[in-house]
């Protein structure tokens, strides 16, 4: 999984064999596609990868009638976290988080079932208990995913590896959703685009426990603040639990950092507002980095370790914090506590929420058997914390997930900026509403920002330049309320019902606008 990050290439596509077959498309429905003005309409979208922006992107697509060529690269090429070639692999968590009415996540995902996301449907029909949140069985997920794409006659698949991006192409959308892993090869040619290096940090694998090994005396079920329904399995600790938990912790040896992984802390040019992964992954233009630089992780996803250095109750304010996990044993509040998630629908297995790490795997084992409950557990996958690339958007894209540059070329997904995986869902659907209607000739017209969707895109465009950073969906990327409403209304619960209310009747006059 940490081998050597070396290119490896594979041929070329063919892309004049495919540009001739596009240039037959549009030959044989000239008449069909022709616009107001005369000119040929292309409908054919070429999207590339098959995580969650690519599979909703081109769905979205080919339901408005576009034809769709889906590139996935695996299982030619795979990556350093996927460990299947399936489309719609869930790599770190299940979780698509809150479904609590009147929250951030809750509005993207009203919005997006309302604009008929299809990957967000099936995550609803393969969901398990999660208390208050969205979380699904990842293979089954996967699988539906798989069987919807595979049942839609406008979409081909193509399981080969993209190196070239095709920007003069007039008969060409394309929609770049090849996320955080992008290989190196088509890195660089994003480079070559854009004229600039890219931004990079670290995301996240959370362990897995094969539930049959848990002892289950030692633990309990609970939401917090018994919210939802008692889906999690809490691990609780005493202050002496902890204290041992934290020690072992602060001494376990993590996997040395691989120069691929490594990323400046500061821009490789005074003033430029991008840095780079190394010089494997962005092409031979790239700065070479030292062995010294420090890694910079999002503040979103720090593995358990890196938070812990941050002082000795840090994790108990974080990802092991108690609050309002009553123990049915004590009827108190535990020191500590590491929640359970379950995995899938059989139940067979949970991952450790928030518990990602960089840790070598016999010393996770050594390290999360003291956790109570798990002393004779077994894993079927420990953490890891593996590179993720994204570019600049706020100097590179439009509204509507252009490239400013290029506005035949989208980016969707994480690598244009959003964090997430239904953040990722939301931009793909995003793209492919927008590559269908300039496919037919129209301007494309942006979510509004009123919206949880038109607030991220908003974000991730009009960002200050020098601390964009990726962002998840949060009431603090939407309008804020009038400040005589605020000071009139102090409940913040509240407000939030109000600025929910106000997204989604924003957004659905703009579904009734953009209706075919």
């Amino acid at each position: 999984m940490y081998g050597e990050f070396a290119p490896i290439f594979v041929d070329e596509i063919d892309s004049s064999h495919l540009k001739c077959r596009q240039k037959l498309f549009s030959s044989k429905n000239s008449t069909e596609n022709r616009g107001r003005r005369g000119s040929v309409i292309t409908r054919r979208i070429k999207i590339i990868g098959g995580g969650l922006a690519g599979p909703e992107a081109a769905l979205q697509a080919a339901k408005r009638g576009c034809e769709v060529d889906l590139y996935e690269m695996r299982p030619t090429r795979s990556t350093e976290a996927h460990q299947t070639s399936d489309f719609a692999e869930l790599v770190c968590s299940n979780s698509l988080k809150s479904e609590s009415e009147n929250t951030a996540p809750w509005l993207l995902k009203q919005e997006m079932r309302r604009a008929g996301s299809i990957l967000l449907a099936e995550a609803d029909a393969t969901a398990v208990p999660a208390g208050h949140a969205l979380a699904v069985d990842r293979v089954e997920f996967s699988k539906r995913v798989a069987d919807r794409i595979a049942s839609e006659p406008r979409i081909t698949v193509h399981r080969e590896e993209v190196t070239h991006l095709h920007e003069d192409d007039p008969e060409t959308i394309t929609i770049l959703a090849s996320g955080p892993l992008t290989s190196p090869a088509l890195a660089a040619e994003l480079q070559r685009l854009t004229g600039s290096d890219h931004l990079a940090f670290y995301d996240s694998i959370s362990p897995i426990v094969d539930a049959t090994t848990i002892d289950m005396d030692k633990v309990y079920f609970a939401a917090r603040y018994d919210k939802g329904t008692a889906d999690y399995i809490n691990c609780p600790f005493t202050k002496e639990e902890y204290d041992r938990f934290l020690e072992a912790l602060s001494t376990a040896e993590a996997v040395p950092a691989k120069e691929w992984e490594q990323i400046p802390s500061k821009a490789t040019e005074p003033g430029a507002p991008y840095m780079t992964a190394s010089s494997s992954c962005v092409g031979g233009g790239a700065t070479t980095i030292k062995s010294s630089e420090k890694l910079q992780y999002f503040e979103g996803c720090l593995p358990i370790e890196e938070t812990a250095r941050r002082g000795r109750d840090t994790l108990r304010f974080g990802p092991m914090k108690p609050v309002g996990l009553t123990d049915p044993k004590t009827g108190r509040w535990p020191y500590a506590v590491v929640q359970l998630r379950q995995e899938n629908l059989r139940a067979d297995s949970y991952n450790l929420v928030g518990f990602q790490n960089h840790l070598k795997y016999g010393e996770q084992s050594r390290v999360l058997k003291l956790i109570p409950g798990l002393e004779n557990a077994t894993f079927l996958r420990y953490g890891q914390i593996h590179r993720n690339t994204y570019i600049h958007a706020p100097s590179l894209l439009t509204e509507t997930l252009q490239l400013k540059a290029h506005p035949s070329i989208m980016i969707a997904g994480q690598l244009s900026g959003v964090e997430g995986y239904t953040e990722s869902i939301a931009s793909g659907m995003l793209a492919g509403i927008y590559a269908a209607a300039i496919a037919d000739g129209k301007a494309a017209t942006s979510a509004p920002r009123l919206s949880a969707n038109g607030s991220l895109s908003h974000y991730i465009t009009h960002s200050e330049t020098k601390k964009f950073q990726p962002a998840n969906i949060t009431f603090d990327l939407l309008p804020p309320l009038e400040e005589d409403l605020r000071k009139k209304i102090r409940d913040k619960k509240e407000r939030h019902r109000i600025q929910c209310d106000r997204a989604l009747t924003a957004w659905d006059h703009w579904l009734n606008a953009i209706a075919p």
